[in-house]
């Protein structure tokens, strides 16, 4: 007997099989398994925070007779040995509507960004806006970028320009983070956070971000982080001292804001 014009054996041994499993009748897995699927199914769906032993320790009481490493192999065959994606929980977040305070440190808002380097190395940017003068306050650029990293940023904003009122974020994980929200009460600072799924309501940073990208992180081909922060803190001065802001009477932000603290701050009478 012949396989493509090759003897059986020879057939065998180049592709690795014993001549056993050649003539082996083809066995029809789903249909021998069926109760052993339609049992995990069942169980799974009804207990679906049970792992593997537990389910084989219930099917086991019930009085079915399938050993473990039967039902491991269904089990796999069937990706229950996979994790399980759950819906992420957030808190109930109430809507702040977006009214602007014309003066600056009113509201702050804060976002991050994703972009990738030449080699194939991701890295985020941490973006900070005065709301009031749509003025950029930073920039931070790193491959990480934690809670600590976002206080740390905003002290040294804070250390130039003052506290804000308040800022404006969304419900990332280092924004929620207990030592993030602790420092802001402590500086009298109130969290508005956005509700979830609801970009829209920090609409001031995602056009600052979408401006970035585009004369920035979609305009350059990056090799190192240090490309990146030089390029970023360039624009991010242009952008505040020679950009028009269309919402600031085509003026520049730095411009805008000198303006509103001439006119708030009191004349001096001469003697």
């Amino acid at each position: 007997m012949t396989v493509n014009g090759l003897p059986v054996q020879r057939a065998c041994h180049a592709a690795g099989l014993s001549r056993a499993t050649y003539y082996r009748p083809r066995v029809d897995w789903a249909r021998r398994d069926a109760p052993v699927i339609a049992a995990l199914t069942t169980l799974v769906a009804a207990k679906s925070r049970w792992g593997f032993w537990k389910c084989c320790a219930r099917l086991r009481l019930d009085g079915h007779p399938w050993n473990h490493k039967r039902l491991w192999r269904v089990y796999c065959q069937l990706r229950l040995n996979l994790p399980r994606r759950t819906k992420k929980r957030v808190p109930v977040r109430l809507r702040h509507p977006l009214t602007v305070i014309p003066q600056p440190n009113a509201v702050w808002a804060v976002d991050f960004m994703s972009d990738t380097l030449y080699g194939g190395r991701r890295f985020r940017t941490l973006n900070v806006l005065d709301e009031g003068v749509r003025e950029g306050l930073a920039i931070e650029v790193d491959t990480s970028l934690s809670a600590e990293r976002v206080i740390r940023v905003l002290e040294q904003v804070i250390a130039w320009r003052g506290h804000p009122q308040a800022i404006r974020l969304d419900n990332g994980p280092e924004f929620v983070a207990d030592r993030f929200t602790s420092w802001c009460a402590a500086h009298g600072i109130e969290l508005r956070y956005i509700q979830p799924g609801k970009p829209d309501q920090n609409a001031f940073i995602e056009r600052f971000n979408r401006t970035y990208r585009a004369e920035v992180l979609d305009a350059y081909v990056f090799e190192a982080l240090t490309q990146v922060s030089e390029i970023s803190a360039e624009w991010l001065q242009s952008y505040n001292d020679e950009r028009p802001h269309e919402a600031l009477a085509d003026l520049p932000p730095a411009l805008y804001r000198a303006q509103l603290e001439a006119r708030s701050s009191p004349l001096k009478l001469s003697p």
